[in-house]
């Protein structure tokens, strides 16, 4: 597919935090669930947000569509900034951007068929006909590979693979741009992840869409995206074309990511790499390099100082003050 070089959305110095209250209301702590975190997405590309649970993948996939309110950085879409919107202009947006939940069947209502959830979006949010929102959701329905009944059904008489179906459905009448999609293959046998895998590589072809692919499943990213973010602890640690990052990965966190994925026969570059431990606090984080409570190459630097990603400009960054070194050392 081909990539404009222009970005469709731009996301700057985004920050989300929450805080803690006890049972007096008074806040204890704030979770640092995004931490500046800054990218560019073309039109037509597919980048992918990868991390442990926690790590804010999920957190900033609902920042961009309005679901949360950043707390500082901006967010431009098709270059206007979308980043504090009244509910009438999101409602506008809403056209271009579009989020698909991890549980597709618990976004729809159990009490309305399936025809009346895809007309929804459609009432709403345009000036259609009754006759001309029919066409159009019948035109939608088949895109995805569903049958004119399924529009009597509900969503409980339904499977999991076409529950993702219809979410898919439900966004694609109003055409976005975008399509934010929040671990969607998630919970699916392999045969049914790979029919879904299958159809969102050909709704892009057909609709010209973008995606954020937010994904745990390292073996599905690297299948469906041009470029891939790492991210640990509320920030992007490491960036890059995904054939180059799986390649040759910067960031110790990267390898160790890659390390765990399966493979049958062979061996990985990184399979020395272990990875122990579990993540810092996110209410009281380290101070420098986040990672280092679990990194094999830490130094006294990563104590003091939090390495940028870098470098600028180029088309494959890490936060690590010693990207691409071979793993050795010891905790601070």
């Amino acid at each position: 597919m081909s990539v404009d070089t222009q970005p469709l959305l731009r996301a700057e110095g985004l920050r989300r935090h929450f805080p803690v209250r006890n049972a007096f209301g008074v806040t204890t702590h704030t979770i640092k669930a995004l931490d500046d975190v800054s990218f560019d997405l073309r039109s037509g590309e597919t980048l992918g947000i990868v991390g442990e649970s926690g790590c804010g993948k999920t957190t900033l996939g609902k920042m961009l569509a309005g679901i949360h309110k950043a707390d500082a950085g901006r967010i431009h879409l098709e270059g206007t900034d979308i980043t504090s919107l009244s509910v009438e202009e999101r409602r506008r947006i809403a056209q271009r951007l579009q989020y698909i939940h991890q549980d597709p069947g618990n976004a729809l209502d159990p009490r309305w068929t399936i025809g009346r959830s895809l007309d929804e979006p459609l009432a709403i949010h345009t000036a259609l006909s009754r006759p001309e929102r029919l066409a159009r959701v019948g035109k939608i329905l088949a895109s995805v590979g569903l049958p004119e009944s399924h529009l009597d059904l509900y969503p409980h008489e339904i499977s999991g693979g076409q529950q993702r179906r219809v979410g898919l459905a439900r966004i694609l009448t109003l055409q976005p741009r975008l399509v934010i999609l929040d671990e969607p293959t998630s919970g699916l046998d392999v045969s049914v992840q790979a029919t879904i895998l299958k159809l969102l590589r050909a709704l892009q072809a057909e609709f010209q869409l973008t995606y954020l692919f937010i994904s745990h499943d390292l073996s599905v990213v690297q299948i469906m995206c041009d470029r891939i973010a790492v991210m640990y602890l509320g920030r992007i640690v490491e960036i890059a074309p995904s054939a180059e990052l799986f390649a040759v990965p910067r960031h110790p966190y990267t390898r160790s990511l890659l390390s765990a994925i399966p493979r049958i026969g062979g061996r990985r570059v990184t399979d020395t790499f272990t990875l122990e431990g579990e993540p810092a606090d996110a209410s009281n984080l380290p101070s420098g390099c986040r990672f280092r409570s679990r990194c094999p190459q830490v130094a006294a630097v990563c104590a003091k100082q939090d390495p940028a990603l870098g470098p600028g400009g180029s088309a494959h960054q890490a936060a690590c003050h010693f990207a691409g070194e071979t793993p050795g050392g010891g905790h601070v």
